[in-house]
């Protein structure tokens, strides 16, 4: 049978019709669906492009940069977090030695408004802060190495120095009770800090003495105060002080001043523990340990946290050994050539027992 001529073909128009339908109803389901996606971290809508407001964060030192390994590393975390992100820039700010000033220089950052979040690591910046906060109450505070809860502007990172402390006296007790080379029949060991402040004398001194006493009941300690972080002639003065006064380890906490500690030790033949970074580097063979702080790992880690609005503001942690944020080195040759192997076994079975949990002690607040 013959088509009509132009009529079309009904099988045809069904499928058409059909396919229309299917059209239609494809575009109803991904209407329902949100259409539009959102990617997680930055926020920008996928064929909208959407940008992010630029984040502005300033990183503040209390010192200088240069021979401070620990605000180094600040620097650093808060640098390789922020270069993941576009819409987000650093600037790196020195405050000097002199810690009068800081709170000035703080203000200023604050005042300027340039700022979304300012950074900065010292236990005397939660305090300051504070106090700037109430001037400048929408001005977010990122702070290491401190503690501070309460204030809704700003979150603290503070490291348990007391379990940091009582590391580096174990080590201090068990090489000071030893017949290493350059080691004297007195039982004292010493502590040179920069200048005295509340974590200093409520948790980092009891505890390098607690350390060094579970050694030996007898141990004394010896503490001396340089009076700022950069003045090593002065010192290396109060370590040779304290060498003739029976000290054969010295635990330095001094910044820039540290140096003068160090040549001290190599002239006199004692030895040298490090604090908050690797130290066998600076002198081989005189420094018979490092407890360090992940300062870095925690920037970056922290500042991913405040670019993507998770950063806890209000809230005050406190981390330690068994949290992985504190570590006795052990890993080093240096560590391993300096150190006779049965001290060494015993410092990382305290270790050990540190990191697991099986010891642990309240920081002081």
């Amino acid at each position: 049978m013959k088509r009509f001529a132009g009529r079309p073909d009904r099988n045809k128009v069904f499928q058409k019709a059909l396919f229309i339908v299917l059209v239609f109803i494809s575009a109803l389901l991904l209407q329902a669906c949100g259409g539009e996606s959102t990617t997680p971290e930055t926020g920008q809508e996928t064929g909208t492009e959407k940008e992010l407001e630029p984040l502005r964060i300033a990183v503040f030192i209390p010192g200088v940069l240069a021979g401070s390994p620990l605000y180094q590393m600040l620097a650093d975390g808060v640098t390789d977090a922020a270069e993941e992100f576009p819409h987000v820039t650093v600037k790196i700010v020195e405050g000097g030695f002199n810690q009068a000033e800081w709170q000035d220089k703080v203000t200023e950052l604050a005042s300027t408004g340039m700022y979304d979040l300012i950074i900065s690591s010292n236990p005397a910046l939660p305090d300051i802060c504070n106090r700037v906060s109430s001037s400048f109450p929408d001005q977010k505070f990122l702070l290491f190495d401190g503690y501070l809860e309460g204030n809704s502007s700003m979150y603290t990172f503070r490291y348990n120095q007391y379990e940091q402390a009582f590391l580096a006296g174990h080590m201090a007790g068990l090489v000071t009770g030893s017949s290493m080379e350059g080691v004297n029949d007195e039982a004292i060991i010493g502590l040179i800090a920069g200048q005295e402040y509340p974590d200093m004398n409520d948790a980092i001194r009891p505890g390098f003495l607690a350390g060094a006493r579970s050694v030996d009941p007898e141990i004394k300690l010896d503490f001396r105060v340089v009076g700022n972080w950069y003045d090593a002639t002065k010192a290396s003065e109060l370590s040779r002080s304290m060498i003739q006064s029976g000290v054969d380890v010295i635990l330095p906490i001094a910044g820039g001043a540290n140096q003068g500690v160090i040549k001290a030790a190599e002239e006199e033949g004692i030895y040298i523990h490090w604090f908050d970074t690797n130290g066998y580097r600076n002198s081989p063979g005189r420094i018979i340990g490092s407890t360090a702080i992940l300062q870095e790992k925690a920037a970056y880690e922290n500042t991913l946290r405040a670019i993507r609005g998770t950063l806890p503001y209000g809230q005050a942690d406190i981390v330690g050994v068994s949290d992985g944020w504190i570590h006795f080195i052990h890993e080093d040759s240096a560590f391993e050539q300096t150190v006779p192997e049965q001290l060494r076994t015993r410092q990382l079975e305290l270790l050990e027992k540190m990191e697991k949990g099986e010891i642990r002690f309240p920081m002081p607040r």
